[in-house]
C-alpha cells in the first residue's frame, strides 16, 4: 500500500472497514474477532501498532517477526478461525515507527472466531452467534453473492474424479509437508476446503459449484454449468479466425495446465536472474494471468473466458462482478476476491500467492519481459492486456538480424553474462559491443531498458539518465 493512502486511512479513523489495534509487544486478544467480522461483512483494513484514535505507537522492533508469525499461525488454526483463511502481513514504516498492515477481503464463507460468529458495524465487532435472524442473513447474502457456494445436493462423490484428489494432496504437501489434507478422505477434504456446505436455513447440503468445477468430471460440470468454457486462441497469421485453438470445458485444475501448455507452445520464453536464481519470465507472468482468469470470474455469466495470443500482445477477458470501473493502478488498488474459496484452494496447492499479488507480479515481470506495461481494465468484463516482444518477421534490416541472433542465442546465459560484465560500470556502447548487436535502438529497447526497469542494472548518474557519461552496473558490483 502506498504511504499516502495509508496515512489517509489512519487520519480517517476507525469505521466499518478500518480497525486499529495497539499490539505493541503482542497481538491484542480481540484482533481475530475483528478479522472474523471483516471476513463475514465487507472486508476491511487492519492496522497493528496504532491506537484507537489513530495515533501511531508502533510495534517494538524485537517482536515484529514474532507478531507476524503469531498472526499467520492463528489464521491457519481452525480452533481460532474456522474455516481458516490465509492473510498476508505487510510491514510499513511510518514516521520512524513500524506498523503492520493486513488487508482482509470479504469471504464467501461464514467464519467463526473461537466458536463464535462476529459481524461488523460502525461500532465495531458484534457477536451474533445466538441471533438466528442475523446469522441466517449472512448465510443468505453470501450464497446469493458468490456463485461458487451454490449447493448441488444431488451431486455424488462418485461423479468427482478421484485422481484429482490424489494430485491435489501431493501439490498441497509440496507447499507444507504436514498439510492436513494428506490424511483426509475425499469428503473431509471437500469440507475442509469449503467445497461441501450446509445451508442452515433450508437444511440443504452437498457439494458446491466450486467443488464441481475443481473436481467434477466433464459430464457433471456440463450439467451444473452448461455454458462454462475457456477459449485459448492463437491469432497471428489468420487474424479473421485463428491459427490454433483449445476449447477447454473441463475442471479448473486441468484447465490451468492446458492453458499453461498453450502459452508455452506459442510464446517465447525468457530467463533472467532474480536474487541469483534463474526464473522463467513467461511462466511468472502467465501463471498469474491464467490463475486470475480461472478463479476470479463470475461463473453465473455465460460470457466465455478468453486467452488470445496475437502478434504484439496477449489479451484475456472474463466475466466479472465489478467493484469499480476503468483502468487499475497496480500500485494503489484494493483487490476484491470474486471466488474466495476457489482462490484459497489455488493458494493451498501453490498456484497463486496472496490476494492482489497477481496484478502486481504481472506488472513487474512484463516490464522486464517486453519493456512495456500491461493494462488491467475493471468492468462487467475484466480485461488484461499483455504487450509482447515483436516477432522476428516484424523486423527488417539490422533489427531482423539482431532479433534472429537473440532468438538463436541462449537468453538465460546472455542475461547472466551481461550482469557479470557489468560488475564494474560500463557504457551503453561497451555493453552493446559485448552482446554483439548492431542496432543501438533495438539494443536499448530490447536489452538495456528491460534490465534497467527490472532493477538488474543501475545507473551511475541516476539524476541525469541521458548523460553522455552515463554508465550501468549490476547489483553484483
Amino acid at each position: 500500500m502506498k504511504i499516502e493512502r495509508l496515512k489517509e486511512m489512519l487520519n480517517g479513523g476507525e469505521s466499518v472497514t478500518v480497525e486499529f489495534k495497539q499490539s505493541r509487544i503482542k497481538l491484542n486478544k480481540d484482533v481475530f474477532e475483528s478479522v472474523c467480522a471483516f471476513l463475514n461483512r465487507n472486508g476491511g483494513h487492519l492496522f497493528l501498532g496504532v491506537e484507537d484514535k489513530g495515533g501511531i505507537v508502533g510495534i517494538d522492533a524485537e517482536v515484529v517477526d514474532k507478531v507476524k508469525k503469531d498472526f499467520v499461525t492463528s489464521m491457519n488454526n481452525p480452533q481460532k478461525i474456522s474455516p481458516t483463511f490465509y492473510l498476508s502481513v505487510e510491514e510499513v514504516a511510518v514516521d520512524g515507527k513500524m506498523i503492520l498492515y493486513i488487508y482482509v477481503p470479504e469471504s464467501s464463507q461464514v467464519h467463526r472466531c473461537n466458536g463464535k460468529i462476529f459481524d461488523r458495524n460502525e461500532d465495531g465487532d458484534i457477536d451474533i452467534t445466538d441471533n438466528t435472524n442475523l446469522v441466517s442473513g449472512i448465510y443468505m447474502r453470501k450464497q446469493g453473492t458468490y456463485t461458487e457456494n451454490r449447493i448441488f445436493p444431488f451431486a455424488e462423490l462418485s461423479e468427482l474424479r478421484s485422481e484429482l484428489f490424489t494430485k491435489v494432496r501431493k501439490l498441497a504437501a509440496n507447499q507444507r509437508p504436514n498439510h492436513s489434507w494428506k490424511l483426509m478422505d475425499d469428503l473431509e477434504l471437500l469440507k475442509s476446503a469449503g467445497l461441501y456446505l450446509k445451508d442452515p436455513q433450508s437444511g440443504k447440503e452437498g457439494i458446491t459449484l466450486g467443488g464441481i468445477l475443481l473436481f467434477g468430471d466433464d459430464q457433471l460440470i456440463h450439467a451444473a454449468l452448461a455454458h462454462y468454457r475457456t477459449d485459448a486462441i492463437l491469432r497471428r497469421e489468420d487474424t479473421d479466425r485463428y491459427d490454433d485453438r483449445d476449447d477447454i470445458r473441463t475442471n479448473l485444475i486441468d484447465s490451468y495446465e492446458r492453458l499453461m501448455q498453450f502459452v508455452a507452445k506459442h510464446l517465447n520464453d525468457k530467463f533472467y536472474l532474480e536474487k541469483d536464481q534463474r526464473i522463467s519470465l513467461r511462466d511468472k507472468i502467465f501463471r498469474e494471468v491464467i490463475s486470475n482468469v480461472l478463479i476470479h470470474r463470475e461463473f453465473a455469466n455465460p460470457f466465455p473466458a478468453k486467452l488470445v495470443i496475437e502478434r504484439d500482445r496477449v489479451y484475456v477477458e472474463n466475466s466479472n462482478k465489478p467493484h469499480g470501473n476503468g483502468v487499475i493502478d497496480p500500485e494503489n488498488f484494493s483487490p476484491f476476491p470474486k471466488n474466495p474459496t476457489i482462490a484459497k484452494f489455488f493458494k493451498e496447492i501453490g498456484w497463486v500467492d496472496e490476494l492482489g499479488s497477481g496484478v502486481r507480479n504481472i506488472y513487474k515481470y512484463n516490464k522486464i519481459y517486453s519493456g512495456a506495461e500491461p493494462t488491467f481494465i475493471e468492468g462487467d468484463v475484466f480485461k488484461t492486456i499483455i504487450p509482447l516482444i515483436p516477432q522476428t518477421s516484424d523486423h527488417v534490416g539490422d533489427h531482423a538480424s539482431d532479433h534472429v541472433g537473440e532468438q538463436a542465442g541462449n537468453q538465460e546465459d546472455r542475461t547472466e553474462e551481461i550482469l557479470e560484465f557489468c560488475g564494474i560500470p560500463r557504457s551503453r556502447s561497451e555493453i552493446q559491443d559485448f552482446v554483439g548487436m548492431k542496432s543501438r535502438r533495438y539494443f536499448s529497447e530490447k536489452v538495456l531498458n528491460p534490465l534497467i526497469k527490472g532493477g538488474l542494472l543501475k545507473l551511475s548518474i541516476p539524476e541525469s539518465p541521458r548523460s553522455p557519461n552515463q554508465k550501468y552496473y549490476s547489483e553484483k558490483r
